[in-house]
């Protein structure tokens, strides 16, 4: 996770209308059996990020990433937060996998730090960042669990970005130089390997709101970034195949529902474009190799976009995958002009709507439309204003109620006949929330920041009930 401001941005459509968010109330009894058994060997798990867990920012050869440098420009995160320490992951991974353990996960859903391993994004490899990822990796195996590993969750090496990061071609190649090293240390000892994850959030945040790292407002490039995300994903699937390795390895992208506003039949035009730029731009050229013509035509020949797809490009993109990785948190309602209006309470971020058949819905759309082997849910979650109580707990009702909903949706989807083999909480932990440094919470587990102290919440312990009995 997790992830913050998500706005399509189709030529820049008119903002959002925005109502007050709405407290995501827990159910009369969020703990209620609702008697749906998931299949067996079902995959469950949680799922966080290296920047946001890991801290140790300048230890052991790490260069800075983009985040790094954003976090400390003012005024771009809250409260001047930055990743420095964030949960203290990096020395205490083991107390952490001792906790993954005891909460019964079968999966755990983490991502490589390219600085860590690569400080400058090119040449030489950092042994010492390798080493963590090992330890990580062969911790998880000691203990059951079956490692899931993306190779980027944003933290682009600054040295990357001073050359014009994404909005450069070569980085896509960079990154596979990257992704190879990492294939090559850790091998089939990582059973699933995603490639990018969310290239919708870097395109929209990063490139066109400039809400993220590396905080760019240039909506033209911006597309052109998605097309190179493209490409490092494509690139990425054959520096595995390269190996010769049997692990299996996908994209990771965040696909949100869009829905007509209102029934005028302008609107469903509107809801066509917007759909393209939010989830089709991202998965046409991954299943089907080619963008979508309504993207194409919307940004023009002369865009930076359409003038930066070489041949052959689409033909690595669209490289057989093995398992389509999902992320749900929204809907998205859309208006005649192209905007977006609130139709469902939101939580305390205010870009999500909470809104559960959105789930079943993304899940059997992408089965029907794009017919992947295999669909696993990365990262699905909240934010809570989660405090800890006189009895030292930590009573997150409303977080079960909003993931017991969600997974019902899921159930129904497999039941409908989408392949979904596992789902991963967003997250583990509380973390640093990008843009809204530590004012949000999303974890499972409750992390006091000072003493770096793990309390397991209320949603912990349902979410191990729940594995133990593969049912809600």
């Amino acid at each position: 996770m997790s992830v913050p401001t998500r706005q399509a941005s189709p030529a820049a459509p008119p903002p959002a209308s925005v109502l007050p968010a709405v407290p995501v109330e827990p159910s009369p009894d969020p703990e209620a059996h609702l008697g749906l058994r998931f299949p067996e060997g079902f995959g469950w798990g949680a799922a966080t990020s290296a920047y946001q867990i890991e801290g140790a920012a300048r230890e052991d050869g790490r260069g800075p990433s983009v985040w790094d440098t954003f976090a400390y420009t003012p005024g771009r995160v809250a409260n001047g937060d930055t990743g420095d320490t964030a949960a203290d992951h990096y020395r205490r991974y083991a107390e952490d996998l001792d906790l993954i353990r005891d909460l019964g996960l079968r999966s755990y859903r983490f991502s490589i730090s390219w600085p860590r391993v690569q400080p400058d994004g090119r040449g030489a490899i950092n042994q010492r960042g390798l080493d963590f990822y090992r330890r990580l990796v062969d911790g998880l195996l000691e203990r059951g669990i079956s490692p899931m590993a993306t190779l980027f969750h944003w933290d682009t090496p600054q040295a990357l970005q001073d050359d014009a990061g994404w909005a450069n071609r070569d980085t896509a190649y960079r990154f596979a130089d990257y992704a190879t090293a990492v294939f090559e240390a850790l091998g089939e000892s990582v059973p699933v390997w995603l490639t990018i994850n969310e290239p919708k959030t870097v395109v929209q945040n990063g490139y066109i709101t400039g809400h993220h790292a590396p905080g760019i407002r240039d909506e033209p490039t911006a597309y052109l970034v998605g097309h190179h995300l493209a490409l490092a994903h494509g690139l990425g699937v054959q520096a595995l195949r390269a190996t010769g390795s049997a692990s299996r390895i996908g994209g990771a992208l965040n696909l949100h529902p869009c829905y007509a506003a209102d029934d005028s039949p302008a609107t469903s035009d509107a809801v066509r474009l917007y759909d393209g730029y939010e989830n089709r731009f991202y998965l046409d050229p991954m299943f089907k190799g080619h963008y979508p013509e309504d993207v194409l035509a919307d940004q023009g020949p002369g865009s930076p976009l359409v003038r930066g797809i070489r041949d052959g490009d689409l033909e690595i993109i669209k490289q057989p995958i093995d398992i389509l990785a999902v992320q749900y948190y929204t809907p998205i309602y859309v208006t005649t002009d192209g905007g977006t209006v609130q139709k469902w309470p939101t939580t305390q971020a205010a870009w999500q709507q909470v809104y559960p058949p959105g789930m079943y819905d993304i899940l059997t759309r992408v089965t029907r439309d794009y017919a992947p082997p295999s669909i696993t849910v990365t990262e699905n979650g909240l934010p809570c204003a989660d405090e800890v109580g006189v009895d030292g707990s930590v009573d997150d009702a409303g977080r079960i109620s909003f993931l017991r909903d969600h997974l019902a949706e899921a159930h129904r989807a497999i039941a409908d006949g989408a392949p979904l083999e596992s789902y991963h909480v967003w997250s583990l932990m509380d973390n640093f929330e990008w843009e809204v440094g530590y004012d949000q919470r999303w974890g499972l587990i409750y992390v006091d920041y000072p003493t770096q102290r793990r309390i397991l919440k209320r949603s912990a312990a349902w979410y191990r009930r729940v594995i133990s009995d593969n049912s809600l």
